[in-house]
């Protein structure tokens, strides 16, 4: 009886090690490919349990499949016009064939540098192609770096799929000028912005003198047509003043005369004022006779 537990226990314990050797599990985040003596057989791109056979006939080799980001050195490349200018590039890539992936790059080190070779090599041949002024311009119209980008993404993209990668994106992270090359930049472009604000300044001052024009030419001619009216009103005013007087004085002349004594009287003589006229003066004759009553 025993001997019959241990002999159970024993298969128990070499059925455990036997399917331990078979099956394997694959994670959701990882890409497993099945070699034989070394050589890949096959790829299991789904998680889950798998099976081989026992090593070392067959072993399992596991590849992250999850998207990645490479950042390419900081380097020096030439524009069609000669310019020197520093670019920082970075790539997001993930496996997509593991078994072609593992035949011809092997490993994640491996990987980096197939990427960085192609990615520095394209930038190169693609800025070559574009003159300084399409890729950094405040001018929408004139930049041409997405396509500069989307060249480069095209090509790599062709390039490391012989070897299982895919790449989903390319983009500059850092265009700068070399450190010697800085000033005489900024000068330039501070060169050119004060010629444009120059510029605009002119054109600032030429539009405000028309409009200074216009505005004194509105005012003269509002002040024309003002005057003009104010000395209609007051010519038709006197008129009608003159008219009022002579009615009054075909009416009354003596009283009419009287009367505008009376106002001269009250404009030139007051406390303050001293008329030396002879006796005899028409204007004083209302006065006279006043005294003489």
């Amino acid at each position: 009886m025993k001997i019959s537990k241990t002999i159970l226990l024993m298969v128990v314990v070499f059925a455990i090690i036997v399917l331990n050797s078979i099956l394997f599990t694959v994670d959701q985040t990882e890409y497993a490919v099945v070699t034989q003596f070394g050589r890949p057989l096959r790829a299991i791109t789904q998680p889950g349990l798998s099976w081989k056979l026992p090593s070392p006939i067959q072993n399992v080799q596991r590849y992250d499949n999850r998207l990645k980001v490479y950042t390419s050195r900081n380097a020096e490349f030439l524009t069609r016009d000669k310019k020197n200018v520093m670019v920082e590039s970075f790539v997001t890539w993930r496996i997509q064939d593991p078994v072609v992936y593992m035949r011809t790059l092997k490993t994640f080190t491996n990987a980096r540098e197939r990427l960085n070779d192609i990615v520095f090599s394209e930038l190169g041949v693609s800025l070559g192609r574009y003159n300084l002024g399409n890729l950094v311009n405040v001018n929408e119209d004139s930049l041409r770096l997405p396509d500069m980008t989307a060249q480069v993404q095209e090509v790599t993209a062709q390039k490391l799929a012989d070897y299982g990668v895919q790449v989903t994106d390319v983009r500059v992270k850092v265009l700068n000028f070399p450190e010697k090359n800085k000033q005489s930049v900024f000068q330039r472009m501070r060169a050119e912005r004060e010629k444009m604000a120059r510029l605009y300044r002119s054109e600032g001052t030429e539009e405000s003198s028309k409009i200074r024009a216009i505005a004194d030419k509105e005012k003269t001619l509002i002040l024309s047509a003002a005057y003009e009216k104010a000395e209609k009103i007051k010519g038709e005013g006197d008129a009608r003043a003159i008219k009022i007087y002579a009615d009054a004085f075909r009416k009354d002349p003596r009283f009419y005369e009287f009367t505008r004594s009376l106002q001269a009287y009250e404009k030139l003589i007051d406390e303050k004022t001293t008329i030396v006229l002879p006796s005899d003066a028409e204007l004083f004759k209302y006065l006279q006779r006043a005294k003489q009553k």
